[in-house]
């Protein structure tokens, strides 16, 4: 039998074990580029590479698992994206040069877009009648994974440990997540019904408006958790180590963001939860870029990661409750949408950055929200479960 709440906790597991893969690189980039630079340090566009082909194998891994978790369930996927973590951090661990480097980043990668792909689908089945709630608290264990991830990284760096070190310390856990995993019972990713295919989705415009909530959903939450550090360091004039902590006082927000409006469940209109979240976001990306004393300008960044932290959760919820047939394709299809976002909001605060200023450049981001605020009012107009 399918036990709800057993599985419902591992998924959060499941959850943080993404994180540890996507947040170890950030904290080891200097020590990876000293240990790899051969002749010489390696070079800023060699060490963007690693993070880049982490990226590219988690959109494989999204892409990839979607149609074929409605095919074969979400079990065995459950079980592979662990084993791909497991392997890709071992992979890290003993890499003896950058080339094999990149191939373990790219296994990382592809491990957490497994994970990433399944586990919403499987909350979202096993909790129909809290789908909101249940999404926020299981996307806010990605944040205290990388919370406590970076805290354990650095405090392995600071200690005198080394990177190898602290990804085979890491490793364990992906391993017992697996084990876990293997002896629980997985529901049905589709109803009865059968799966709705994805082309008569994509001819829905209540589908389609989604997609592009979930594309600014995006946009706001990783164009600023991408840029905080710089800005906070570069804008600011924080120092390097005060400028990461605001980083990890964002994803802490994040993370009590979602735990709140889980907690909240079905007692608010989660609609109106996401257009609140939008408001206040644009409120404080603009104070965060305009106020002239950085410390109140850094504390403005910090709570737009609690303001914008529903935003991806929660549409992820009231499309599922929308299209309750849509099966993983359909999270597949969200999760693509929502990283494409993710690519493009840093991209153009960057490229705004270069014109002009960084400060700009994140002011820019605001629209994104904005934007937003009358997009998820039109879908709560026309929502009605199909």
């Amino acid at each position: 039998m399918v036990r709800p709440r057993l599985l419902t906790a591992l998924c959060f597991a499941g959850m943080m074990c993404l994180a540890i893969g996507l947040n170890l690189l950030p904290v080891f980039l200097l020590a990876i580029r000293d240990a790899f630079g051969g002749a010489g340090p390696l070079s800023g566009e060699e060490l963007g590479r690693l993070g880049g082909i982490a990226f590219a194998g988690l959109v494989a891994g999204i892409l990839a698992t979607g149609p074929l978790a409605d095919h074969w369930g979400a079990k065995p996927f459950a079980l592979g994206g662990n084993v791909l973590t497991a392997a890709g951090l071992a992979g890290m661990a003993l890499a003896p040069n950058y080339g094999i480097l990149l191939v373990a980043m790219f296994v990382v990668g592809l491990g957490a877009g497994v994970l990433d792909m399944v586990l919403s689908p499987v909350v979202a089945a096993v909790n129909p009648d809290s789908r909101s709630g249940a999404m926020n608290w299981l996307h806010s264990f990605y944040a205290v994974g990388a919370v406590v991830t970076i805290l354990a990284a650095t405090a392995t760096l600071a200690l005198g440990g080394t990177w190898r070190l602290a990804c085979w310390l890491v490793l364990p856990f992906p391993l017992l997540l697996m084990l876990a995993f293997a002896l629980m019972e997985f529901p049905p990713l589709v109803t009865e019904k059968g799966r709705m295919p994805m082309g008569r989705l994509l001819r829905k415009w209540w589908f389609v408006a989604a997609l592009a909530a979930i594309f600014l959903g995006g946009a706001t939450e990783l164009g600023m958790a991408q840029w905080l550090p710089a800005y906070a360091e570069e804008s600011l004039g924080f120092s390097p180590e005060m400028a990461g902590t605001g980083l990890l006082l964002f994803s802490a927000a994040m993370a009590l963001g979602r735990m709140v409006v889980g907690a909240i469940g079905n007692r608010v209109n989660p609609y109106l939860i996401m257009a609140a979240g939008c408001a206040l976001t644009v409120v404080f990306f603009l104070l965060g870029t305009s106020l002239p004393q950085p410390g109140w300008a850094l504390t403005a960044c910090v709570l737009a990661g609690f303001s914008g932290s529903c935003l991806w959760p929660t549409m992820l919820a009231v499309t599922a409750n929308r299209y309750p047939d849509g099966g993983a394709s359909m999270f597949a299809a969200l999760a693509a949408f929502g990283n494409a976002g993710g690519i493009f909001m840093p991209w153009l605060v960057g490229w705004i950055g270069d014109a002009s200023s960084l400060a700009r450049g994140l002011a820019f981001s605001a629209v994104a929200p904005a934007l937003m605020v009358p997009l998820v009012m039109l879908l709560a107009a026309r929502h009605r479960p199909n």
